[in-house]
C-alpha cells in the first residue's frame, strides 16, 4: 500500500506538469493505473478479510462506506479546486493527500495479518483463546475455523468448480454494471430529462452505495451468502425494470433508489464469499486472478451498451439485456456451494 501510494502520488504530481495528451496518458498507464492497484480496494479488502471472520461483514461495509463516501464527495472537491486554483494545482492537491494519507499510515499501522502481532481473527488474543477466557460458543468456532484455514495454490483454486462460478455469477451481472455507469446519464437525458434530472439520478445511485453496505455487511454474516447475493440482483433488476419500464420521473427515483440499495452490496458480497470460501491463507491470490477475469466480463459492457444504442437509437434493449443478465446471476447464486480441498491418501 506504501508503494502504491507513492507511485500514484508522484503519478498526479507529474499530471500536473502535464503538456501533452500522450504524457497524460502515460503518467495515468504507467504510474497511476499500478498505484492505484497496490493501494486500491482489493488490497483493502483482502487485508480486512484476513483481519476479520467473525466481523468481517461490518469490517468490510466500513471499508465501503469510506469508497462511497469519497464517490460522492470527491466530485465536488474536485470541482472546487479546478475552480479555484485550475486543474493543474488540483491535480497537485491530490498527489500531495495521497502521498500523505496513504504512504505514512500504512507504513506505520498496516500489518498482513493479525497472528503477526500475536492475535487472532477479530481482535482475540491467542491467550484469551487458549486460556478458554469469556466468549460464546460461536466466536471460538470462528476462530478455530480460521486458524485451521487450508491454503490454497492457484492452480487448485481453478479446479474448483466454485472458483468459476463466482467468476460468471458476478461477472455476467457485471456487463450491465459497467455498461449502466458509463451510460446512466445519457439514458436519463434521452427520455426528455433535463441534465440536472440525470445528475440527480446518479446522485442518488451513488448515495445508496454509501449508505447501504453496512446493512448488507451485518445480514452476510447472519445469512446464507448465496440467497444474500440473490437478493441483492433482484433488488437492481427491480429497481431498472421500474425505471425502464413506468414513466415519469417518480418511477425513474425510485427506480434507481433501488439500484443503489442493490449496488450497495456487491462488493461487500463478493469480498465476502471468497473469503468465506477460500479462507484467509491464500486469498490474495486467488482473490488476484477472481478480480481478473471479473474485470474482463466488466470491460466488455460500455461498448455492448454503445454499440446497441448506436444500432437501435435507444437504450431500451440494452437496459432490458442487463435485467436478464441480473436474473441469470440471480439463479447462478443459488449454485453456489463452498469449494472442497482434496487431500491425497498416504500410501
Amino acid at each position: 500500500m506504501a508503494a502504491g501510494g507513492l507511485v500514484s502520488g508522484a503519478g498526479f504530481l507529474l499530471l500536473g506538469q502535464a503538456k501533452d495528451f500522450w504524457q497524460f496518458l502515460l503518467f495515468r498507464w504507467l504510474l497511476i493505473s499500478p498505484g492505484d492497484a497496490l493501494m486500491g480496494q482489493m488490497v483493502v479488502n483482502v487485508s480486512i478479510s484476513r483481519w476479520f471472520v467473525r466481523m468481517r461483514g461490518r469490517a468490510l461495509a466500513l471499508a465501503g462506506m469510506g469508497h462511497g463516501l469519497a464517490k460522492v464527495g470527491m466530485p465536488l472537491l474536485a470541482a472546487s479546486l479546478i475552480v479555484h486554483t485550475g486543474w493543474r494545482a488540483a491535480w497537485v492537491v491530490f498527489g500531495v493527500l495521497t502521498l500523505v494519507l496513504v504512504v505514512a499510515p500504512s507504513l506505520l499501522f498496516m500489518r498482513r495479518r493479525p497472528e503477526d502481532m500475536g492475535l487472532l481473527p477479530d481482535g482475540r488474543s491467542r491467550a484469551q483463546h487458549d486460556s478458554g477466557a469469556p466468549a460464546n460458543e460461536d466466536d471460538l468456532a470462528r476462530a478455530r475455523a480460521a486458524i485451521a484455514d487450508v491454503a490454497w495454490s492457484r492452480r487448485e483454486a481453478l479446479r474448483t468448480p466454485a472458483f468459476w462460478l463466482i467468476i460468471t455469477t458476478f461477472g455476467v451481472a457485471h456487463v450491465g454494471v459497467t455498461g449502466l455507469n458509463l451510460h446512466v446519464f445519457a439514458f436519463v437525458s434521452d427520455q426528455g430529462h433535463p441534465a440536472m434530472v440525470a445528475a440527480l439520478v446518479m446522485s442518488i445511485i451513488a448515495f445508496m452505495q454509501f449508505s447501504t453496505p453496512m446493512v448488507w455487511g451485518l445480514l452476510a454474516e447472519r445469512s446464507d451468502i448465496g440467497r444474500l447475493i440473490m437478493a441483492k440482483f433482484l433488488i437492481q433488476a427491480a429497481g431498472i425494470f421500474l425505471a425502464l419500464s413506468t414513466p415519469g420521473l417518480l418511477s425513474l427515483y425510485a427506480g434507481f433508489f433501488l439500484y443503489g440499495i442493490g449496488m450497495g452490496g456487491t462488493s461487500i458480497l463478493a469480498e465476502m464469499i471468497w473469503a468465506n470460501y477460500f479462507g484467509r491463507i491464500s486469498l490474495g491470490k486467488i482473490r488476484g486472478i477472481g478480480s481478473l477475469l471479473t474485470h474482463a466480463f466488466s470491460a466488455g459492457g460500455p461498448p455492448f451498451f454503445g454499440l446497441l444504442f448506436d444500432f437501435t437509437q435507444s437504450y431500451d434493449l440494452s437496459f432490458s439485456i442487463f435485467i436478464g443478465l441480473l436474473i441469470v446471476s440471480a439463479f447462478l447464486s443459488l449454485l453456489l456451494r463452498p469449494p472442497k480441498k482434496w487431500r491425497e491418501s498416504p500410501i
